[in-house]
C-alpha cells in the first residue's frame, strides 16, 4: 500500500474551510448552494415544503463526508466544522433553518462528543422554536468500543464512534424523507440502518493538517495500524506490513465477528463499502476488495451494490476501512434509491424518478437569503471604550494572548488523544470572544451586568468559532459566568464564586464529565473552591491563589486516566500527559490573575 508523504498546497489554516466551502459550491452549484452567512451547504432541492429535513455535519478533512453528500435523494443539508473539529451549535442551527421545509429534521452524524454537543444544543434551540427534531448518532466503529449489551443501557464513555458507515446511514435516511416518510419514520430507518452497520479500519500512514509542516501522528515505517480513528486515534494493536490480501482478512475478521443477526428477508444481502482514508490509490483498493469479495461470499453473504471509493477520508491518510450494513427489501430499496449529490449518485430506473439538480433554479428559493460569506467574528463593530473601562474584555484579551503564545503546546498535548487542534481552536474561539466582549461591554467598568452581557456575548462568539467539544464546554462556561455577573450589582469574590460554581454545574452537565475523569473540570473545580475560601479577600488576591490551584491541578491530571471524550478511548496511554483543557484553563485564569494584580 501507499505509504510515501504527500505534499500539501500550503493552505491558510485560518481561511481552509471559508475556501474549500466556497470551491465546493461554485463547483456544483446545480446541486448545492451556501447556507447564508453559515459555514454549511444547503441543496438546491431544500427546503421542500412538507419533506423532513435530513441534515449531516462534521470537521472538515474527511471530504466526501460531510458536505459532498448534500443532494436529491441523499442529505438535504451538512454543517461544516474546521478541521476536525465539530460545527458549532449556530452553524448547526443556520444551516438546518435553511432546510427545514416544515415537516422536522433529522440530524445525523458520527458519535463525537463535540459534534453531540454542538448539534444537541442547536436541537434544543430548534426545538424551543417549534421545530421537531430527532437525532441518530452513527456508532459503526467496532474498533472503538465493546459491543453492545443486549438488554443493558450503553455505557456513555465507551459508545462507539461513527466512521465510514456513516454513508449508509445518511442514504436510508435520505432515500426514506425523499420518498415522503415523516419524521418519526426516517429516524427509525436511519437507526436501524445504524444498528445493522459494523465497519473497520487500518491505517499505514497519518495525515497533515493545511498549514502544517509535520502529520498529525505518524505510523511507524513497515508497520499497520489496525483499528486507527479517522483522526489518529489510536488502533486495536500495530502489526507488521500487511499484504493486500492480508489486509482484506484482517478487516472482513474484524467485522464479521461483529454483525448482528440479520434482518428478517435479509437472505444474505450486504452494502458493502471499502473506503479509501485519502492517500490509498483506488487501484489498490480494487487489489483489496478482490480479497474482500471472496471472504463475504465465503461466508454466505452477498454483497449488493459494491462501492470502491473515497467517502470518509482523513486529508492524506493512508488506509482504507470495510463497512457491511446488512439488507433485507426495505433497506435494499432505499439504498439502491436514486441520488444526485456532487460526491455519489444514483442513476434512477426512469428519467423522471428523481429531479435532477440541473434543473432547479440558479438562485434561492423564494424567501431564502442570497448565500453571503462567513463574516469573521474578528470583523465585528468594536466599542471605541478605552480598553481599560472594559474588564471582562481586557481579561479575554490577556487570556488570548497566553494561550497563544502557549498555542503549539497545547497542540502537541492534544494530539496525545489522536486530535491536536486545541491550541489552534481556543485561539480562534478567544479573538471571537474578545470583540464580541467589546462590542457587548457599554456599561461602567464598576458594574457586573457590564461585564455579565460582554462574557454571555463571548461564550456565544467563542462556541462559533471555535467549534468542537472544547468549543461548546469553553462557550458554556463564559456564558454561564455572564449570566450570574448579569444580575448582580456589585463586585465581590462571593460574587465570582457563584459564578465559577455555575459554570461548573453547565460545564458537568453539558459534557457529562466529573471531576476525576481528566477533563478541563480537573482546573476549574479547584480554582472554584480556592474562590469559595477566599471569599473574604478581595478579588485579586483571591484568584490569584485559585488560579494557582487551578494550574497544579491541570498539571496533576498527567497522572490521571482520560474518562470521558475521544481521549477516553486511549485508556492508558493518556497517562503522562496533562489533559489539554484543564491546562488552557489553567492558563486563562493565571492570565486574568496577571490582569487584575497589575
Amino acid at each position: 500500500m501507499t505509504t510515501t508523504p504527500a505534499p500539501g498546497l500550503g493552505h491558510d489554516p485560518g481561511t481552509f474551510r471559508e475556501d474549500w466551502l466556497e470551491g465546493l459550491a461554485d463547483a456544483y452549484a446545480r446541486t448545492v448552494r451556501r447556507v447564508p452567512d453559515a459555514y454549511g451547504v444547503v441543496g438546491r432541492h431544500a427546503p421542500r415544503p412538507g419533506k423532513v429535513a435530513v441534515v449531516i455535519g462534521g470537521g472538515s478533512g474527511h471530504y466526501p463526508a460531510f458536505a459532498g453528500l448534500v443532494g436529491p435523494g441523499l442529505a438535504d443539508a451538512a454543517a461544516v466544522g474546521d478541521v476536525f473539529a465539530s460545527p458549532s451549535a449556530e452553524q448547526v442551527y443556520r444551516t438546518a433553518r435553511a432546510a427545514d421545509g416544515g415537516a422536522g429534521v433529522l440530524f445525523s452524524y458520527g458519535n463525537y462528543a463535540g459534534d453531540v454537543m454542538h448539534f444537541g444544543l442547536a436541537a434544543r434551540r430548534l426545538a424551543a422554536e417549534g421545530v421537531a427534531v430527532r437525532t441518530v448518532l452513527v456508532t459503526d466503529d467496532v474498533a472503538s468500543g465493546p459491543p453492545p449489551v443486549e438488554g443493558q443501557p450503553a455505557d456513555p464513555s465507551r459508545d462507539r464512534r461513527g466512521v465510514a458507515g456513516d454513508f449508509f446511514v445518511f442514504k436510508v435516511a435520505g432515500a426514506a424523507a425523499e420518498r415522503g416518510d415523516d419524521l418519526a419514520g426516517v429516524a427509525r430507518l436511519a437507526a436501524r440502518a445504524n444498528a445493522l452497520t459494523r465497519t473497520f479500519g487500518a491505517a499505514f500512514a497519518g495525515c497533515t493538517l493545511p498549514g502544517a509542516s509535520e502529520p498529525l501522528f505518524t505510523v511507524d515505517a513497515g508497520t499497520t495500524e489496525l483499528g486507527m480513528g479517522i483522526h489518529g486515534e489510536p488502533g486495536l494493536r500495530t502489526t507488521r506490513h500487511l499484504t493486500a490480501s492480508e489486509l482484506a482478512d484482517a478487516l472482513v475478521d474484524n467485522v464479521l465477528r461483529e454483525l448482528p443477526d440479520p434482518p428478517a428477508g435479509g437472505d444474505g444481502r450486504v452494502a458493502v463499502l471499502l473506503n479509501g482514508l485519502g492517500r490509498t490509490k483506488y487501484e489498490e483498493m480494487f487489489v483489496v476488495y478482490r480479497q474482500v469479495n471472496r471472504r463475504l461470499r465465503a461466508a454466505g453473504l452477498r454483497p449488493h451494490r459494491p462501492e470502491v471509493g473515497e467517502f470518509v477520508t482523513s486529508f492524506d491518510m493512508a488506509g482504507v476501512s470495510l463497512s457491511v450494513m446488512l439488507l433485507d427489501d426495505e433497506l435494499a430499496g432505499l439504498y439502491d434509491a436514486p441520488c444526485d449529490t456532487p460526491a455519489f449518485r444514483r442513476v434512477p430506473a426512469r428519467h423522471d424518478d428523481l429531479r435532477p439538480a440541473e434543473s432547479a433554479p440558479a438562485t434561492p428559493a423564494a424567501g431564502t437569503a442570497a448565500p453571503v460569506r462567513a463574516v469573521p467574528a474578528t470583523e465585528r463593530p468594536a466599542s471605541d471604550r478605552p480598553a481599560a473601562d472594559r474588564p471582562a474584555t481586557a481579561a479575554l484579551q490577556a487570556a488570548l494572548d497566553l494561550i497563544a503564545a502557549n498555542e503549539e503546546e497545547l497542540g502537541r498535548l492534544d494530539a496525545v488523544a489522536g486530535d491536536g487542534d486545541h491550541g489552534i481552536g481556543i485561539v480562534r474561539g478567544l479573538r471571537a470572544a474578545v470583540a464580541a466582549a467589546r462590542a457587548a461591554e457599554p456599561g461602567p467598568p464598576a458594574d457586573p451586568r457590564s461585564a455579565g452581557a460582554a462574557l454571555l456575548a463571548a461564550g456565544l462568539a467563542l462556541a462559533d468559532a471555535s467549534g468542537g467539544a472544547s468549543g461548546a464546554l469553553y462557550g458554556t462556561l463564559l456564558a454561564e459566568a455572564g449570566a450570574v455577573l448579569a444580575k448582580a450589582r456589585s463586585y465581590s469574590t462571593t460574587l465570582f464564586a457563584d459564578a465559577a460554581e455555575a459554570a461548573q454545574r453547565a460545564v458537568s452537565e453539558l459534557g457529562g464529565a466529573q471531576v476525576g475523569d481528566k477533563t478541563m473540570l480537573d482546573a476549574l473545580d479547584p480554582f472554584r473552591a480556592g474562590l469559595r475560601a477566599h471569599a473574604a479577600e478581595p478579588l485579586p488576591g483571591a484568584w490569584k491563589a485559585a488560579a494557582r490551584s487551578a494550574a497544579r491541578a491541570a498539571s496533576a491530571t498527567a497522572q490521571l486516566i482520560p474518562a470521558r471524550g475521544r481521549a477516553a478511548r486511549m485508556g492508558a496511554l493518556g497517562h503522562g500527559h496533562p489533559d489539554p483543557g484543564a491546562v488552557s484553563l489553567s492558563l486563562l485564569l493565571t492570565a486574568t490573575a496577571d490582569h487584575l494584580n497589575r
